[in-house]
């Protein structure tokens, strides 16, 4: 008995000192993070949004993924590990099923969703003054990264991931940054050790260590705010989370929202997340952000080193179509279609090895 005592001390020191023994134990990252990470609260609103239901669900009976004719639309959401999807159209559910054993009111993490509602929060920050704008550097926030050479990295180069910054982008290696920063215990530390690669400006690289930095930029902008405390406060309450959720951050004491990822709701909220967006930033006639910045975010634009598919840290489904959705690691998608006032959320614990985002866009042609 004494021993097992003694082996599970050991295990527990070695996990609160050691990145890879924690990797390795946790190994690999899940849909049910939010239970492993230390965390701040969000509260339900107490203004809740409710969407209203179809009194008939309009799911598809079948669909066809490449060369898999007339498949069971259900069938393929529990064969990938679907754990939620929804389709909302004109604020109705019209359809919404939970397999491999979630439901409504389970919670998610977002994975690199989060990027999405940091960038939101940024806009939010400009709107009241408490950043300037997008082309102000980031060392007028963070000036410890001078001696790195960032004085010609701004805000934007972070929001379209064209900052130059070295980093390794993979949740599958202990060595990796996206691995020391998803299950690392100082974030402030680790990106203000950011060094660059390449000049800003120049070149698309998706890395989540810019939407760190941009995180360490709005709470060194809204301090002493927590970030948590200014996303409930600005679009959580506002927006009308139906439900009580979180987001994950490194550390006990003090600790630093995962900006680039962590953010853990329902799928429902989920979707209200992208509802703040479908509606130019005002659902319910209440200006979140502003309408401009929902513009900006989601814009078709290559200019300055940028790529057509992705702005403030949101992917763009197509150049014609006007849609856009928030994604994260394992298939998690808020989708966005404004021409049909339409959104999909899909979750799940992994792809399954489903082309997700054109198989939404052809789901479009359905509703």
């Amino acid at each position: 008995m004494k021993k097992s005592y003694l082996a599970a001390l050991i295990v527990m020191v070695s996990l609160s000192a050691c990145l890879p023994s924690r990797f390795v134990w946790y190994n690999f990252a899940n849909i049910g993070d939010h239970r492993i990470f230390q965390s701040r609260s969000l509260s339900p609103s107490p203004t809740p949004h409710q969407f209203k239901r179809s009194t008939t669900p309009q799911g598809p009976k079948t669909i066809s993924i490449g060369d898999k004719k007339n498949q069971p639309f259900e069938k393929v959401l529990k064969d990938s590990k679907t754990v939620a999807f929804l389709v909302i159209r004109n604020d109705s559910i019209l359809y919404d099923h939970y397999t491999n054993g979630h439901s409504a009111k389970a919670i998610s993490a977002s994975f690199s969703m989060a990027k999405s509602v940091t960038s939101m929060l940024i806009g939010i920050a400009i709107q009241e003054g408490k950043i300037k704008s997008v082309k102000d550097p980031v060392t007028n926030y963070l000036p410890e990264l001078k001696k790195n050479g960032f004085e010609q990295v701004t805000i934007e180069h972070l929001l379209q991931m064209t900052s130059g910054l070295k980093y390794t982008e993979s949740y599958y290696s202990p060595f990796s940054d996206a691995a020391k920063q998803y299950y690392g215990l100082n974030l402030r530390k680790h990106a203000l050790r950011s060094k660059l690669k390449n000049e800003p400006g120049k070149q698309f690289k998706y890395a989540s260590g810019t939407t760190q930095l941009l995180g360490q930029v709005l709470e060194r902008a809204i301090a002493p705010q927590t970030i948590t405390s200014y996303l409930q406060e600005k679009v959580w309450h506002p927006a009308g989370m139906n439900s009580a959720g979180s987001w994950s951050i490194d550390q006990k004491k003090d600790g630093m929202e995962k900006t680039f990822c962590c953010i853990n709701a329902t799928a429902e909220d989920f979707a209200r997340l992208g509802r703040v967006f479908l509606y130019e930033g005002a659902p319910d006639g209440r200006q979140i952000v502003s309408a401009d910045w929902v513009k900006a975010s989601t814009i078709v634009d290559s200019t300055h080193g940028s790529v057509w598919y992705y702005q403030y840290q949101w992917w763009i489904g197509s150049e014609t179509n006007g849609d856009y959705y928030m994604n994260g690691h394992l298939g998690q998608f808020v989708y966005v279609y404004p021409k049909k006032n339409l959104m999909m959320v899909r979750l799940g614990e992994k792809e399954g090895g489903i082309p997700w985002e054109p198989l939404l866009r052809k789901l479009t042609e359905v509703y």
